[in-house]
């Protein structure tokens, strides 16, 4: 059964070779020079690229950053060594990697103002509350890749398998918030970081050891990689549970905001003209954004209504369209 799939995913004549395979993982194998020098050129170039799209909300110029990043190739490598069960330099150009592209996105932080509001640039806010969802596309994309690398015509899928795992991105809004003090900001994206490198080298593990490069190199790699396994495990357990933590708190936030929205709208029913542009949850406080081209009905009323939909306590602020903000009070208070 595993054989027939192994064929299915890898057929024999379309199979690299380990050697071409670890010449292309390894960068202290072969012309380490010029690989370095690649190494280190195209990460620090695709981490300034990062931070100017980030800081610029620039979708594209984020994705052309991901496209060059190189991150991936000494990740793939710690995977292959896993399963082969050889030391390799591989963690130690990953942790390099990681402390210089936070390190560019720290310095980026330096042209942001003070009073900037992080969370008002989606290509931060997108990226500082991870969910499951980001672990499962993560994982998705782990397996893609190093299916690609192990095969010979699957190898112009690579780019698109650096776009769909984020790697340099995320670490540069690390940066960018650890700059401007947002630590708790800089911890929800280093977590993406963290849940994106553990399910790449998760699927690199077990694509290169279902299809026997495990035991190509050396004969007491073919021994089971169970220690290697269960470590890899735990660590995937830690970041779960912080992600699926994260996402329930999402989803009590999106289910509040909505529950607000609704509240919000009978609250201006019967003012003429008046309607609810936006509700947001912005650092434990609800935002209402109303049109109203009349006084406001009274606030209390609003927050009588909010009592027993939303936590009490929650500060709750509406905002109009002139930018006058009404301080409505808080939940229950």
């Amino acid at each position: 059964m595993i054989s027939t799939a192994r064929e299915w995913v890898l057929p024999d004549n379309q199979r690299r070779s380990l050697t071409d395979l670890e010449g292309d993982l390894d960068l202290s194998h072969g012309d380490t020079r010029a690989k370095q020098s690649a190494f280190w050129t195209m990460l620090a170039l695709s981490a300034v690229i990062a931070a100017s799209g980030v800081l610029t909300d620039s979708t594209a110029t984020v994705i052309g950053a991901m496209i060059i990043a190189p991150l991936s190739t000494p990740i793939m490598g710690i995977a292959l060594g896993a399963v082969q069960r050889r030391r390799t330099s591989a963690g130690l150009f990953v942790a390099a990697g990681c402390l210089l592209v936070v390190s560019i996105g720290a310095v980026a932080s330096l042209a942001v103002p003070a009073s900037y509001d992080l969370l008002s640039d989606p290509q931060i806010s997108g990226r500082t509350s991870p969910g499951l969802l980001d672990l499962l596309a993560a994982l998705a994309t782990g397996f893609a890749g190093a299916v690609a690398l192990a095969r010979k015509d699957v190898a112009a899928v690579l780019p698109g398998v650096a776009i769909a795992i984020s790697l340099v991105p995320p670490l540069v809004v690390t940066g960018v918030c650890a700059g401007q003090s947002s630590w708790w900001l800089a911890l929800g994206s280093l977590v993406l970081f963290v849940s994106n490198l553990l399910a790449l080298v998760f699927a690199g593990m077990v694509v290169f050891a279902t299809l026997g490069y495990s035991t190509a190199a050396v004969p007491e790699a073919a021994r089971p990689l169970r220690r290697a396994y269960l470590t890899l495990g735990v660590l995937f357990g830690a970041v779960g549970l912080l992600l699926a933590a994260n996402t329930a708190g999402n989803v009590l936030v999106n289910l509040w905001t909505s529950r607000t929205a609704d509240a919000a709208d009978a609250w201006l029913a019967g003012t003429p003209g008046a309607s609810v542009i936006s509700v947001q949850a912005q650092s434990r406080t609800l935002y209402i954004q109303v049109r109203s081209p009349v006084e406001l009905p009274p606030v209390d009323q609003l927050l009588a209504d909010l009592v027993g939909e939303v936590p009490d306590g929650v500060p709750v602020v509406v905002v109009t369209t002139q930018g006058r903000q009404i301080q409505a009070g808080r939940v229950g208070g």
